[in-house]
């Protein structure tokens, strides 16, 4: 049991230095200076977060009283992808 224990915490400390190696990889080799990265963040960010609020508007418009209680339906909408 915990050397399987030690082989989950292993792969996820190589998972984390994985992407801590590749995050600054990719900000060193960016041709675009720190302000525009951050820039280009935050619109990301900010386009995401209407993204959700829309999709949480919908989803609560979408609950009737008669449906209540009851799980919504996917019905295959946009991706954010």
């Amino acid at each position: 049991m915990s050397n399987n224990k030690s082989n989950e915490s292993t792969a996820i400390m190589a998972f984390l230095a994985g992407a801590v190696i590749a995050a600054g990889i990719t900000l060193l080799l960016t041709p675009k200076t720190g302000k525009e990265v951050r820039e280009k963040l935050g619109e990301a960010k900010d386009e995401a977060l209407d993204k959700l609020k829309c999709c949480a508007k919908e989803a609560k418009f979408r609950m009737s009283p008669k449906t209540k209680g009851e799980a919504l339906q996917y019905d295959g909408g946009d991706g954010w992808i």
